[in-house]
């Protein structure tokens, strides 16, 4: 006798739910022949009934409350794509794991700030939630450290993991545009999210890295915990002086273990120009894995659209449908540790540009500042003259951010500083 088909619940109709629609209807006898049972869609929620979404919806009950969705017997597999950390995804999500759901969902947002409370609410149900596409779109990022890389002790977790700022990043670049011009452009495209500053303000990126850190270290989700700085303060300058350098500046997430804590910052960073992360282009996301057994490991991929998320969606429901159970985060809820937060402690050169009054001692200064806070100068350049205006720029020895965090606000004391100092990290990859 054929085995019963797994019945989805469809919360959201926007790009990615109609991604997963196409997916379910244009690949019904592949994933019939890959998972051994029939999978379907047997009813959808979105907010707007009369919306055209290019996509036949015809065959699938409706229901305007999502919570009602989750709840309904036809449903064996709650599929969340909506969005929010609050509201309706947290409520609806909550009520399908009260139901007996499964939970496939891609809102990286939810897990980062409830994660933990939805893992042990479902792990304590005999539910699992699964969340591949909410880490890095298309890229099967959460299976990897989860399953392939799951006997390593993780060392360190890194990554460009938001497309919208690796394309401005990028384009500025390139095309030798400003900030500004590029911000605007990838807005209109839309790129940027309603609120851009989850985006260029690192927060859509920092959601990410806490999930991977908390599966790759055995630990609470702790966004709260992550350093965030996001792309605004970057100029063209940054950019040029970087290249001529030999780097490029991406937001880069890191997460790594240490004798202090869990250190998890997504911030500007300098990489080596002709490093896999300095090569990457536009909107492809990029992470990178190292275990203490299997060294580096580098995945690369888109890391949104309707194709690439919709499809880490169905990696999961076809997971659930062989019949493959994993905890939320790698392991039992109920055993993952409570990390220390710790500012990043690790060494690192830095890049500092500054503007300077151009009169006579103003480099001395700067330099005596450094080395008041224990810092040392590997480079110094000091590029041209903008009227009464000199542009430096300087490269440090290895040193910590609280050196370096200790020099700049010296800075402001010695009267010959133009407005704020840029210091980006030139990270090792």
């Amino acid at each position: 006798m054929p085995a019963a088909p797994l019945r989805l619940g469809l919360a959201g109709l926007g790009t990615v739910g109609i991604g997963v629609v196409k997916i379910v209807q244009s690949h019904a006898d592949l994933i019939t022949a890959r998972t051994g049972r029939p999978v379907q869609i047997t009813a959808i929620s979105a907010r707007d009934r009369s919306k055209n979404r290019d996509a036949d919806l015809s065959g699938y009950a409706w229901e305007t409350d999502p919570v009602a969705l989750a709840q309904r017997d036809d449903v064996d597999i709650f599929v969340e794509v909506m969005g929010g950390h609050e509201g309706a995804a947290k409520q609806a999500t909550e009520a399908a794991i009260a139901s007996g759901k499964d939970v496939v969902t891609a809102n990286k947002a939810l897990l980062a700030h409830h994660g933990h409370e939805l893992a042990l609410a479902a792990e304590s149900a005999g539910r699992v939630i699964r969340f591949e596409a909410a880490v890095a779109g298309g890229i099967p990022v959460i299976k990897a450290l989860t399953e392939g890389l799951a006997a390593n002790q993780m060392r360190r977790v890194m990554g460009v993991m938001n497309g919208s700022c690796n394309y401005i990043l990028t384009r500025m670049q390139n095309e030798g545009l400003s900030y500004e011009a590029v911000f605007e452009e990838a807005r209109q495209l839309g790129y940027l999210e309603a609120d851009p500053n989850l985006d260029v303000g690192g927060i859509d990126a920092g959601h990410k890295l806490s999930l991977l850190a908390a599966i790759a270290f055995g630990t609470k989700v702790n966004f709260d915990a992550v350093e965030l700085e996001g792309i605004g303060a970057i100029s063209i300058d940054d950019i040029t002086l970087a290249a001529d350098m030999g780097y490029r500046i991406k937001l880069l997430g890191v997460a790594q273990l240490s004798g202090r804590g869990l250190e998890q910052r997504m911030t500007p960073c300098l990489v080596p120009a002709d490093s896999p992360l300095g090569q990457l282009q536009g909107g492809t996301n990029m992470v990178v894995l190292e275990g203490d057994s299997v060294g580096q490991i580098v995945l690369r991929g888109p890391g949104a659209g309707m194709g690439p998320t919709a499809s880490a969606v169905m990696a999961d429901v076809l997971d659930i449908a062989r019949g493959l159970r994993l905890s939320t985060f790698g392991q039992p809820a109920s055993t993952l540790a409570t990390a220390q937060p710790a500012k990043t402690a690790t060494p690192a050169s830095y890049y500092l540009r500054m503007t300077l009054l151009d009169k006579p001692g103003a480099l001395a200064k700067i330099a005596t500042c450094l080395g008041e806070a224990g810092v040392s100068i590997d480079q110094m350049r000091q590029y041209g003259h903008q009227g009464v205006n000199a542009p430096v720029l300087i490269v440090t020895h290895k040193a910590t951010r609280d050196d370096i965090d200790h020099a700049v606000a010296r800075f402001a004391a010695t009267g010959v500083l133009v407005g704020a100092p840029v210091a980006l990290r030139i990270e090792e990859v």
